[in-house]
Order: structure tokens, then C-alpha cells, then sequence
């Protein structure tokens, strides 16, 4: 259970983030409500999540099925959560997956997309396509080049809201601006290329989210500058 100094550092950080984000879009003459926080809260004690949902958070982001689902069941008497895989997905687990979360960002591949929609058929289960921005090995995702064929592969499939990427680390932020810029040119092209609205941007993290804002962020997937150092 988290000491009373630990949910206050959890308000006080999260009232800082959400300055630094209106801040942020201000800047680049965006609507600060058109950035969306999602608190990734991986690793988090479901009672770090009651601190910052009683500071007014409602949607969290994990990246393990098991550990979300976990941590689902044991805040069930909150209203109003929203939750988020913002982790890989695999296939053999799609079918609870689809039933769990609010939105998935990590749609890799049409294998997947075929498993959540066996899952849930209608309504469609809501994705993001996961880009492999800068084609490093270690990461999951889709090369820029096969994110429109993956597109017409899916679409009828589940519902596709947009994009997502994470870029290479990097010590300054300002390194990851060209990945943004590079993934939103992206989005207007495929929208156009496609009909689809690809209306949500997920990209940015706490090292990097203010330059994801300015670039066009919609959704920025914010941990350790709210909840501290993730336990290990």
C-alpha cells in the first residue's frame, strides 16, 4: 500500500505532466484536449493506480495480458477505467485480449488481426498499427513500407484508428522529432490512400512526449514521469 507522501507525489506528478503536455500543444496553436494520457503502468501496484485515478487519471496502458488482467480484476470497483495493451500481442492470446481492453496499439501483423476478429467479430475490436519506424530488430512492428498493405488486409477485420511507434532511444528528445514527423506524414498519406480516418497518433513517452505533441500526437503513453522508477 503506497505511504500518503507516495499518492501525493503521484497527484503532484501527474498535475505536472498534464501542464507540460497543455504546454506543449499550446506551443504548436493545438487544442489541449486533443491529447489523450494514457498512464502506462506496467510493473505499477494496482494501488499506484488508484493514487493517480484518484487524481483524476482514467486510462492506463499495460503491456502483458497477464499482469493487465490481474490488475483488472483487482480494480474492478472503480468506475470509468479504460485500458490500454500498449505491449506486443500475441495470437494465442487475441481472443481475451479483444475483450479486455479499450484499444490495442500493437497490431503487427494480419495473423493477429484475424485472431481478434474471430474473437469479436462485431463490434469490431479497435487497434492501432504498430510501426517499426527506424526497422530495429529488437523491436516488434511493421516496416514503413508494408503499414498500407497491412492496412487492406485488416480493415474489414478490425477497426483501424491509426498509428503508433516507438523511436530509438535516444538522450535528447529532439532526436525523436523526425520519427514523429516521419509517422504522422505518414498517417495524412495513408488516410488519403485508404478512406480511413486514422485519426489517432499514439507516439511519445515520458522522456519524449512534448516533442511528440508538437509533431501531432493524439495519445502519449506516459509512466515513470508519474509513477517514479518502475519496480523491478
Amino acid at each position: 500500500m503506497p505511504t500518503q507522501g507516495k499518492i501525493d507525489q503521484i497527484a503532484a506528478r501527474l498535475t505536472a505532466v498534464r501542464e507540460r503536455m497543455e504546454r506543449a500543444a499550446r506551443r504548436v496553436a493545438r487544442d489541449p484536449a486533443s491529447v489523450r494520457l494514457v498512464l502506462a503502468s506496467k510493473t505499477q501496484p494496482p494501488e499506484a493506480i488508484r493514487a493517480a485515478y484518484a487524481a483524476g487519471a482514467r486510462e492506463f496502458g499495460e503491456n502483458y495480458l497477464q499482469e493487465a488482467a490481474a490488475k483488472q480484476d483487482a480494480l474492478a470497483d472503480l468506475g470509468g477505467l479504460r485500458w490500454h495493451l500498449i505491449g506486443h500481442l500475441q495470437t494465442n492470446k487475441a481472443r481475451d485480449a479483444a475483450n479486455r481492453f479499450m484499444l490495442i496499439h500493437s497490431l503487427d501483423s494480419a495473423r493477429l488481426a484475424a485472431a481478434l476478429g474471430r474473437a469479436r467479430p462485431a463490434p469490431r475490436v479497435p487497434v492501432l498499427i504498430e510501426v517499426n519506424a527506424a526497422g530495429e530488430a529488437s523491436k516488434s512492428g511493421v516496416a514503413a513500407a508494408g503499414v498500407e498493405r497491412l492496412i487492406e488486409d485488416t480493415r474489414a477485420t478490425v477497426e483501424i484508428l491509426g498509428l503508433m511507434t516507438i523511436p530509438p532511444p535516444a538522450p535528447d528528445p529532439e532526436r525523436s522529432r523526425n520519427h514523429f514527423a516521419a509517422l504522422r506524414t505518414m498517417r495524412d498519406r495513408l488516410a488519403a490512400a485508404t478512406g480511413l480516418a486514422l485519426s489517432e497518433l499514439s507516439m511519445g513517452m515520458t522522456d519524449d512526449f512534448e516533442v511528440a505533441i508538437e509533431e501531432g500526437a493524439t495519445i502519449v503513453r506516459v509512466g515513470r514521469a508519474v509513477f517514479g522508477e518502475r519496480a523491478r
